[in-house]
């Protein structure tokens, strides 16, 4: 393979990485309070919210266990974006129950999958994955930055439900966008190498909770997943109760994935300095700060510190979930590293997304009278949740190492 093609492949994973995620961050922001303007109850808001995370749990088995093992990536991630992108161009013209959630958990369960097929297509053509792949998986984040910025045009200052559907529409567009460009990706054939050993790594994954630091990490992780799942649920009408418009809102929130590029270049140097514990415990922390600073700042009067203190996102997803998965593929036993990965994924895109789900649009509704959200004590569950996780962390957690012992590539 010359130096041109494989440059020419690894920008084709990077825009295919820079659509994949677009789909998704079109359309994270504005779900709950859409389906607050549609009247959804909290309970119908859950099952919905759930959609993702539950698909999620599913599509980590689909993933690594049938679609990559019996159909070609790139025809996969085509057909999966072809049929994702009529249920999303469907979801947004439906305005009772039980059809938007059939629309949108159709699409959950067609896009979830594509996730992991896109890093094993990514994997599976890079000539050095250890070096490039961090560039590629780099197009995620700006594609989430960059969809953002139509909305300031297709939303006025205070859209309604007739507006905000259009997150809905452009993360169907940009799918079928993604399906006709898969077309030109390369041809990457279904795995054959499935071995005994792979079938037990699960197993053997979830044996290594019996280790008190794992036990420790998992529950942590637990916990950071719901507050940083409900950050999305209640973040939207926030921004807007403190004076930030709808059709801006989402671009305030992507300064946080602006601060996760940049925390990621740093990230090596601060484990290597300060080690695993006190990484993951910054991390967590970020999620406490930003939180207070909500709760007893929430005015437009200090609407500067609100926007400012989006850059803590980098801190709370880089310093936590990506040291995580660091973590576990620095100390966790080779043939097991793939399956624990995949259960710490449980948690990060799925068990968090369907309990936020479920306790977020609650406590927006415990906290609302006559229309008012009572934001300060919404904040202080969250707030008080970190904390909970940073006291697991600081007294409980011990690392087999300090920190990673060898170079850290992103």
């Amino acid at each position: 393979m010359t130096g041109a093609t494989q440059s020419t492949i690894k920008f084709k994973l990077f825009l295919m990485m820079i659509l994949e995620i677009a789909i998704w961050g079109a359309w994270q922001i504005k779900i709950f309070p859409y389906m607050g303007m549609l009247g959804f109850d909290p309970d119908q808001q859950w099952l919905v919210g759930s959609s993702f995370g539950i698909a999620s749990i599913l599509g980590i088995f689909f993933s690594n266990h049938f679609a990559d093992r019996h159909f070609s990536a790139e025809r996969f991630l085509a057909f999966s974006h072809v049929v994702g992108g009529i249920a999303l161009i469907a979801t947004a013209f439906q305005t009772t129950f039980w059809p938007f959630f059939g629309c949108f958990v159709t699409y959950c369960l067609l896009y979830v999958p594509t996730i992991s097929v896109t890093n094993s297509l990514a994997f599976a053509n890079l000539k050095d994955p250890a070096k490039d792949f961090g560039f590629v998986r780099m197009g995620g984040t700006i594609g989430w930055i960059i969809v953002s910025w139509p909305f300031i045009f297709l939303l006025s200052s205070n859209a309604g439900a007739g507006e905000t559907k259009w997150v809905f529409i452009v993360a169907g567009v940009i799918s079928f966008i993604l399906a006709a460009f898969s077309l030109t990706l390369p041809h990457t054939p279904p795995r054959k190498d499935v071995s005994a050993a792979d079938k037990v790594a699960w197993l053997k994954a979830f044996k290594l909770l019996a280790h008190p630091f794992v036990l420790i990490l998992f529950i942590v992780t637990f916990i950071d997943s719901t507050i940083h799942n409900g950050y999305f649920v209640v973040i939207d009408g926030f921004l807007q109760k403190v004076g930030i418009s709808a059709n801006m809102s989402m671009v305030v929130s992507s300064i946080g994935q602006v601060a996760e590029i940049v925390t990621m270049l740093i990230l090596g140097a601060v484990l290597k300095k300060i080690g695993w514990k006190a990484t993951l415990i910054l991390g967590i922390l970020g999620h406490a700060a930003r939180f207070s600073i909500f709760a007893f700042f929430g005015t437009p009067e200090s609407q500067w510190l609100i926007i400012a203190v989006q850059v803590l996102h980098g801190i709370c997803y880089a310093f936590f979930f990506v040291t995580v998965y660091i973590f576990v593929d620095a100390v966790f036993p080779k043939d097991i590293r793939s399956s624990a990965q995949g259960l710490f994924n449980l948690l990060i895109l799925g068990v968090g997304m369907v309990v936020a789900s479920k306790i977020f649009p609650q406590l927006l509704a415990n906290y609302t009278k006559d229309g008012v959200v009572d934001y300060r004590s919404l904040f202080l569950w969250p707030t008080g949740m970190a904390l909970a996780g940073i006291v697991l962390l600081a007294l409980f957690f011990r690392p087999p190492t300090h920190g990673p012992e060898g170079d850290i590539q992103h």
